[in-house]
């Protein structure tokens, strides 16, 4: 009796799995991006740097805007090896691709703080970074003439990890690195607590995942304060409610500047 209860056990958890894939509601889509970026560190002094980071992303080659963001961030180097950043950014998601994941555009804003630690294995250069983003989603709705509108922001709690290797191929005759390669990952997670209340915003997704990114590229050091960068990117991104999920290849293409306007005695 035991084992027949456990078959049908068996039976019936493999009919509801296949069940569940078959009938899912998660539509797949995919598009081709082009990300062109800018990152600048402009140091203060010794220890304290002001940041500015922006980004305007394109889905199916040119066609379509996909997102924007500008941000700015102070950091601080607490020792060789650490570095602790706060931050705030702007973000603008467009409507792009099919199914889109959005109505209309969506505006969003976040304050975030960032722990990043670099270490030297040998000629490898390996890169630890955690950042907490404190987020205020746009939402949007439906008026009565059936037009979509922001009608408030939401906030969701995103937290990200990347790790990072670069690895010098080329260097010049004073054995400064000229040419270096980029392999990485970083993940995208949602954290918070789901609202059981009706008609409540909930603050976090239906996926522990909200993005995975997947970076293989190369990087030329033009000189000791430009940077030139190129990156395969593939980029996964679920909803919010998890009913499409994207899987996007994308290039792109970087430009890093570093100056320095601290006094040195």
């Amino acid at each position: 009796m035991n084992t027949k209860i456990s078959r049908l056990l068996i039976i019936t958890v493999m009919i509801t799995a296949i069940s569940s894939k078959a009938f899912s509601q998660t539509v797949h889509s995919s598009n081709t991006d082009i990300w062109l970026h800018y990152f600048g560190k402009n140091m203060l002094s010794k220890k304290l740097s002001f940041t500015f980071e922006g980004t305007f992303r394109f889905a199916n080659g040119f066609s379509e805007k996909q997102q924007y963001f500008v941000r700015p961030s102070l950091d601080y180097q607490f020792t060789k090896h650490m570095m602790g950043s706060v931050g705030y950014s702007h973000y603008l998601t467009y409507v792009y691709g099919s199914p889109a994941l959005n109505k209309i555009p969506i505006p969003e804003n976040h304050l975030w703080l960032q722990t990043q630690f670099t270490h030297q294995l040998g000629k490898l250069k390996m890169v630890n970074r955690l950042r907490d983003e404190i987020r205020f989603v746009g939402v949007a709705v439906k008026d009565g003439n059936g037009v979509y509108n922001i009608d408030r922001y939401v906030n969701r709690n995103r937290l990200r990890y990347m790790l990072l290797f670069n690895y010098p191929l080329i260097k010049n005759d004073k054995n400064a690195t000229k040419l270096f390669g980029i392999l990485g990952n970083e993940a995208f997670f949602n954290i918070g607590s789901i609202s059981k209340t009706p008609n409540v915003d909930k603050n976090v997704g239906a996926t522990l995942f909200n993005q995975n990114r997947i970076i293989a590229g190369f990087g030329y050091n033009v000189n000791p304060h430009n940077q030139v960068q190129v990156s395969f990117i593939n980029q996964d991104i679920w909803n919010f409610s998890n009913t499409i999920e994207e899987r996007n290849p994308t290039v792109r293409f970087s430009y890093y500047t570093n100056f320095s306007f601290a006094k040195h005695k």
